[in-house]
Order: C-alpha cells, then sequence, then structure tokens
C-alpha cells in the first residue's frame, strides 16, 4: 500500500455568479429564432437541479461569438488566477513553506496555453526555479480522480521533507460556442460552470493528516471516443457528448468497481465512503442505482451540483473537501470515482 497523504485542501471561484433561471433565460433568447424546437429542449435546465454557478466572464460576454484566440487569453488569465488563489489558501492552512514543495501537478482541459498552466503557477507563487512539473490535459471530468491518482504516484519520488502541490482548474463556460445550435452545446450549457481546487500531499503520514491515498484502477472503453470529448474547431471547444453516459454506468460500473476491488485485494462490502463527480443529476442516479449506494452517501455530490454546477475535473474535488469537513475519520476504506473521455473510468482507493 502507498503512504501519499493529504494534509490540506482549498477552492476558488470566479466572481461572477449566475442564476440557472438567467443563463436559461440567455440561452433561450441566443437560440431561439435558430433552433427549431427549442422549447422542447428547455427543461433541461430545471432538470438539472443546478440552483446557481460560477462563470469566468459575466452572462453578457456570452452574447456574442468570440474567437478562438480572445476565449484563450481569458482562459489563460482566470485559470492562473484560480490556481494561485486556491494554492495559497493551501499552503497556507498546512503551514506549508513554498521551499517544501518539490513538485507540482496541475489538470485541466478547458484551455490550451504553452507554456503550460503549471510552470505559470510555479512562477506566481514563487516556487523553487527547480521544482518539478506535471501538466495533465484532455482527461475532463475523470481528471480529478486521474490526476490524484497519478500526484499520489509521484510524491512518493520525492525527496524526505518535501511536499507535492496538486491542483486543477477548469473553464468550462469559456468553452461555449454562440452559433453551435446542436443538442450538446445546449445541454452543455445547462451543466458546465467554472472553479479550482489545489491540494498538498506528502509522502509520508503527517499527525494532522487522516486521509491516506491507498490505490487506484483506471479502465477505458474500446473505440469509445464519441461518448465525451472535444471538436477542435475555428472558435475554440465544440463539446461532444452522448446520452447514452447513465446506460454505459449501469451497465459496466458494477463489473468495473468488483475488477478495481479484486485488484486492491479488498471485498466490495469493505468500502464505507463513496466521493463521486457530480456529472449531472441523472449520472448520480446511475451511480446509486447501479451500485446501491444510498442517497445520503451522495447528498454531498447532490449539493455540489446544486450550487456549483459540474465543473468537470474539479467538482470530485470540492465534494472531497466537504467530505472532510462534514465526515468523521473512521479508517474505514472509501473511494473516489469519476468518468471522462476515452471513455474511461477513474478510481481512487482512500482509507479515512
Amino acid at each position: 500500500m502507498r503512504s501519499a497523504f493529504l494534509s490540506g485542501i482549498k477552492t476558488a471561484l470566479p466572481k461572477h455568479k449566475v442564476s440557472q433561471t438567467d443563463v436559461r433565460d440567455l440561452v433561450h433568447a441566443l437560440f431561439e429564432r435558430d433552433y427549431k424546437g427549442l422549447h422542447r429542449l428547455m427543461p433541461v435546465f430545471e432538470n438539472t437541479n443546478i440552483q446557481a454557478r460560477y462563470f469566468s466572464k459575466p452572462l453578457s460576454w456570452f452574447s456574442e461569438q468570440t474567437t478562438f484566440v480572445e476565449s484563450s487569453a481569458a482562459f489563460v488569465e482566470t485559470a492562473v488566477e484560480l490556481l494561485q488563489s486556491a494554492s495559497e489558501q493551501a499552503i497556507a492552512a498546512t503551514n506549508t513553506n513554498p521551499n517544501e514543495i518539490g513538485m507540482v501537478v496541475v489538470v485541466s482541459t478547458t484551455g490550451i496555453t504553452t507554456p503550460s498552466l503549471d510552470g505559470k503557477l510555479i512562477q506566481a507563487l514563487g516556487l523553487s526555479n527547480s521544482t518539478k512539473r506535471i501538466p495533465v490535459w484532455g482527461l475532463g471530468c475523470a481528471g480529478g480522480v486521474a490526476g490524484l491518482a497519478r500526484a499520489s504516484e509521484l510524491v512518493s519520488i520525492l525527496p524526505k521533507g518535501k511536499k507535492l502541490l496538486f491542483a486543477a482548474v477548469e473553464l468550462c463556460s469559456l468553452t461555449f460556442q454562440r452559433n453551435d445550435i446542436s443538442k450538446s452545446n445546449i445541454v452543455a450549457s445547462s451543466l458546465f460552470a467554472d472553479g479550482a481546487a489545489a491540494l498538498i500531499l506528502e509522502n509520508s503520514g503527517a499527525e494532522h493528516s487522516h486521509f491516506q491515498i491507498v490505490d487506484s484502477y483506471s479502465f477505458m472503453f474500446d473505440d469509445s471516443e464519441d461518448i465525451m470529448g472535444w471538436d477542435i474547431i475555428e472558435t475554440g471547444l465544440k463539446v461532444r457528448f452522448s446520452r447514452d453516459i447513465p446506460t454505459l454506468i449501469h451497465a459496466n460500473l458494477p463489473q468495473l468497481l468488483h475488477d478495481a476491488c479484486q485488484t486492491w485485494g479488498i471485498r466490495r462490502e469493505e468500502i464505507e465512503h463513496f466521493v463521486v463527480h457530480a456529472g449531472g443529476t441523472k449520472v448520480l442516479q446511475a451511480y446509486s442505482d447501479s451500485l446501491g449506494i444510498s442517497p445520503e452517501k451522495l447528498e454531498i455530490a447532490h449539493e455540489i451540483l446544486r450550487h456549483h454546477g459540474n465543473m468537470s475535473s474539479v467538482s470530485v474535488l470540492f465534494a472531497l473537501r466537504d467530505f472532510l469537513a462534514q465526515t468523521k475519520p473512521t479508517g474505514t476504506f472509501g473511494v473516489m470515482m469519476a468518468l471522462g473521455p476515452g471513455f474511461s473510468a477513474e478510481f481512487v482507493l482512500f482509507r479515512y
């Protein structure tokens, strides 16, 4: 078993809080002329059970189609700002000296920049120029779990006394396509939002840490690229996802978790906690139904969705933050789960 320990987690949000009603009204005004039958699709906004979300730009910004250059500039500016805020909070909360950070791992999928965000974050925080850095891009909603798994492996190679800063940022709102009248674009506009999270990992059990990352498990389905991802178009990243995701969860997740438990050498019944990505109400219901998880064990994910929307890789880290705040450590096993492009499933086994 690994000895990667979480010593602190903090989050950050952009300043523009928007209500679901206001987003719905904007989308209706933008697409009612060109999207025949739009009225039949608009109930999706209510069906998400989302009340509010946070965007990188005010709603008025989305009324006009932006160029990829403009949206990319907005992505870099806000992403670095949110990463720096969450990271500085995590560093302060764990009494970490910046000189103790030996590696930075940053996950993101909703924007592109070179130098990558990890390098920009190291500069913004004033970390050592010799800090090791790893950018993780393209894992979408699964990135929070997969990135944490990889970070927990990497922390073990750091010298004694060194810590790892793991961070994720997604600005899903900036990928909105003003001239895309596809159903996927409309549905995405009802779900996705922006946010960031930062965690400090250590390779030895600090007295203040009760959260140990034990192991991980990954699975990628054959010939599944069409289920979720981006299409690159002239104006940026055009969303692609299938309505069949809940069906895929029902059909495959029980066996996947069984296989993961076999790999880990534990029984399914030993798993007490579930920290999952809040992908949507249907996705959460599919988790509950297929795995027999009681509703109260997924209430944190529902709350994240209700007040923050789907923040892609970041949502599961918000759920982890609230899980730690609301749950008394008992030394029992738990699992973090998320699905993403590939199409893939990612699991992290922890003890808390």
